[in-house]
């Protein structure tokens, strides 16, 4: 019989359902940490824009005339409407409110509105677009609501650190080189605290990952990559390839090591960010939470250029872990309910090979806490 030493409380059941908490996540979370956007190459030319939910906040990022990334605040500075409404456009100079027509430069600027030459009082940078802190890492674009943003490379980039032992390993990848080779979106009817603790553990892998667990046997034993630091999870020895029936993948990426070869790490990001890391591909997860029970996840497979330019067939790369999302996304989602019941209102237990996830429960606390 197992004894009671070696079980750990989870976090309470409300912690998942209470819209209450949730506002106080986005609020205390989601808008004062560093939050993964988008792919930095989806804006490609001068005037393309995405908007991204950022916990209450729509925020525009678009690439300026002179080629940089910029984000703002999706509110007209004039009487609050939502600036752009779709979810990606492209202009040739200005955003342009729909309301009143108050329209800005690239750089935020307010740039031209009905009459303005009548109002010389107004000033053209005070009443422009309010600016998000944005940093670029791994070709991705993050964005920070905060004042006063915390360090990038203490929190963001540490996170890589703090999992793989070595500040360089995740730079043999060469993310932000790579190209898109599919994505996928996922709409999960989860609480997103679900979803982390369910990346960092493989205690489940045995149970509903047979593909993942026929490449990687290790996992059946229960402790996932994330539970050491440094380790990467050994391929079994008939796979050729990171792909849903073991077949040869498409060549090392030119600077992963030998070390790191025929090998899967797995690094969280917390609050959003999932990054995966096999020889010839990286798979990259971020959540957008939108609300207590709802999560938004859009996955990247991501290549060497040269194996999505020439058209490839990714299937049998891409499918392997598509199942894996949605083994992990259906397990989510059929836990969810749980999180209502009486039976769950302290909360559950961790066991041994979960005890890692505790680290994030406390982490969660200590940011509601302030």
């Amino acid at each position: 019989m197992t004894s009671t030493s070696s079980l750990i409380s989870t976090l309470p059941g409300r912690s998942y359902t209470d819209p209450a908490l949730f506002v106080a996540e986005q609020a205390r979370i989601f808008e004062v940490l560093w939050f993964c956007a988008l792919r930095s190459d989806e804006l490609a030319r001068p005037g393309a824009f995405k908007t991204v939910q950022v916990g209450r906040e729509s925020v525009i990022v678009v690439r300026g005339r002179d080629g940089e990334l910029r984000a703002f605040l999706n509110v007209c500075r004039h009487r609050g409407a939502r600036l752009c409404v779709e979810e990606t456009g492209e202009v040739k100079r200005t955003l342009k409110c729909p309301y009143h027509a108050w329209a800005y430069d690239l750089d935020g600027r307010l740039a031209a509105a009905p009459n303005l030459v009548k109002m010389p009082d107004v000033d053209r940078v005070e009443y422009g677009l309010v600016p998000v802190a944005l940093r670029e890492w791994l070709g991705y674009a993050w964005v920070c609501l905060a004042d006063q943003p915390p360090s990038f490379e203490d929190t963001v980039m540490h996170a890589a650190t703090e999992r793989l032992g070595d500040p360089a390993a995740i730079e043999h990848y060469q993310t932000d080189k790579l190209a898109l080779g599919r994505r996928i979106r996922y709409d999960v009817r989860a609480n997103w605290k679900l979803i982390v603790e369910n990346f960092m553990e493989c205690y489940h892998c045995a149970t509903i990952h047979p593909e993942l667990t026929a490449v990687l046997p290790e996992f059946a034993g229960g402790y996932a990559a994330q539970y050491y630091v440094g380790h990467g999870a050994e391929f079994a020895e008939r796979v050729q390839g990171f792909t849903v029936d073991g077949s040869p993948g498409f060549g090392k990426l030119p600077d992963v090591s030998a070390e790191q070869d025929r090998r899967y790490y797995a690094i969280t990001v917390k609050p959003q960010v999932f990054v995966n890391l096999v020889p010839d591909h990286v798979i990259v997860h971020r959540m957008f939470p939108m609300a207590v029970d709802r999560t938004v996840v859009e996955c990247d497979w991501l290549y060497h250029p040269d194996v999505v330019a020439s058209g490839a067939d990714l299937s049998l790369s891409v499918e392997l872990f598509h199942r894996v999302n949605e083994q992990d996304f259906d397990a989510c989602e059929r836990t969810q309910p749980g999180m209502y019941s009486r039976a769950y209102r302290s909360g559950g237990v961790l066991v041994p090979s979960e005890h890692h996830i505790s680290a994030f429960h406390d982490w969660v606390n200590q940011r509601l806490r302030g």
